[in-house]
């Protein structure tokens, strides 16, 4: 009996636990490594920005979920080069993992088009961090609003601006609108909380860009009339701390806003790149590796990539989406081309996405799907999504908490994690001049 044969996941996300999980009586010593010590489940981490959930409610301790998987270590680390022919991966602290399988799913990170300059100014929702980050800003805003000691100055605090209506974007909105029509309704004293407008930015022509034209147009309805404003085929030209300055055909304008969030695109991230310069891998605009329906990159087939790094076109030649379920029947199927490497069988089968459908939340009781080419809106829709989510929150005990959270936001439009928390809360508050009635 030869060395036992060596699986290396590198991330913990949906593509990557899942392939850990489908190896579990495979006669494979699978390492994972993630620079996190928990699965986030992002679909919901909108919910953490906009104080319905807690961080911990939509997050799982890797270690906890794999803890019965005999022949699974988890490690904390992050991958930070890779030599594809000695078959070898070096984290950034040096660490040396060998490997006779490597699974790259490290996801992708937020794009700016070229304008990481506006991050500070803009925080986007890709992490638990950014997630509380903005969280802060947004409950900040309607503080600092109650305090303004001029209308100018609290409507400036009373605007929101979100850049990019995809699913991201429709559903902040939803949720923010949602927060100051009805759950700050009775909590302040000066300001009115259902004064503050709402403006959701999309570049191209329509909102949802994934979904078929009437339920996009669905979508936008929903939306408005929660009270967002939407503006279409406008591109974001600056961003600061007080505003964004916006190109509508020939017309430059300028919305003076205290809060912009950013719902963008995406893009690699850092090993992503240094992966498809190691193999000379080809790659689209943002940077995703070109893998062939085996999920490999070419010329290497050993390296398997699934989810938001790997891009592969499904049969009428569109690339495949960044969604969760992409990643999952992804992790799914490299699980089962390594499980035969292992028994020595040959695997030519190609991927194969089975889409189940797409759906976006607007607000309570509104939602769109596309499910199976059946067209869905409204509260039935709304229930299907709550339905998925819920089942598939990685850990039983976080699908309970989160199920009576909902259902309570949903008698009585209560939020239970308003906490504005967070590093700069003493030094934002304390450098303020004071208030003449202070």
């Amino acid at each position: 009996m030869g060395p036992m044969y060596r699986v290396l996941i590198l991330g913990g996300g949906f593509g990557g636990l899942l392939a850990a999980q489908r190896l579990k009586r495979a006669p494979a010593q699978v390492t994972l490594i993630d620079r996190r010590n928990f699965h986030l489940f992002q679909p919901l981490l909108y919910q953490v920005a906009t104080g319905s959930l807690s961080p911990g409610e939509i997050a799982a301790p890797l270690r906890s979920v794999l803890s019965k998987q005999k022949n699974c270590e988890v490690l904390l680390g992050e991958a930070a080069d890779i030599d594809p022919d000695a078959k070898r991966v070096t984290l950034a602290d040096g660490g040396v993992f060998e490997y006779d399988a490597l699974v790259v799913a490290t996801g992708s990170q937020t794009s700016y088009y070229g304008n990481d300059s506006w991050r500070p100014n803009a925080p986007s929702l890709k992490t638990v961090e950014e997630a509380t980050a903005i969280r802060h800003k947004l409950l900040y805003a309607f503080e600092r609003a109650e305090r303004a000691e001029r209308e100018d100055e609290a409507r400036k605090w009373l605007t929101f601006v979100i850049v990019g209506a995809g699913a991201t974007g429709m559903e902040l909105a939803g949720a923010l609108a949602e927060i100051a029509n009805q759950t700050l309704k009775h909590d302040f004293r000066r300001i009115n909380p259902s004064n503050a407008r709402i403006i959701l930015m999309e570049g191209g022509p329509r909102v949802l860009t994934a979904f078929p034209e009437a339920l996009s147009l669905k979508a936008e309805k929903l939306v408005t009339r929660l009270g967002v404003e939407v503006k279409k085929d406008v591109m974001a030209t600056s961003v600061d701390e007080n505003g964004v300055t916006y190109k509508h055909g020939d017309t430059t304008e300028r919305l003076e806003a205290k809060t912009v969030l950013w719902a963008g695109g995406v893009t690699t991230n850092a090993f992503g790149k240094t992966l498809a310069a190691r193999t000379k891998a080809e790659t689209d605009r943002s940077g995703r590796i070109k893998v062939t329906p085996q999920l490999t990159v070419p010329n290497y087939p050993d390296i398997f990539v699934v989810g938001d790094l790997a891009t592969l076109n499904d049969e009428k030649g569109k690339p495949l989406p960044g969604v969760a379920q992409v990643a999952m029947q992804g992790g799914t199927f490299v699980a089962k081309a390594i499980r035969a490497r292992i028994e020595g069988k040959t695997f030519e089968k190609a991927f194969h996405y089975f889409n189940k459908g797409d759906m976006a939340v607007i607000g309570r009781a509104a939602a769109i799907a596309n499910i199976f080419g059946v067209q869905v809106s409204g509260l039935l829709a709304w229930l299907a999504w709550l339905f998925i989510h819920l089942i598939y929150i990685v850990e039983f005990q976080s699908r309970v908490v989160v199920f009576v959270q909902w259902g309570f936001e949903y008698l009585t439009f209560s939020r239970g994690a308003r906490l504005i928390t967070g590093v700069d809360v003493e030094d934002s508050v304390s450098k303020r001049p004071p208030t003449s009635n202070s």
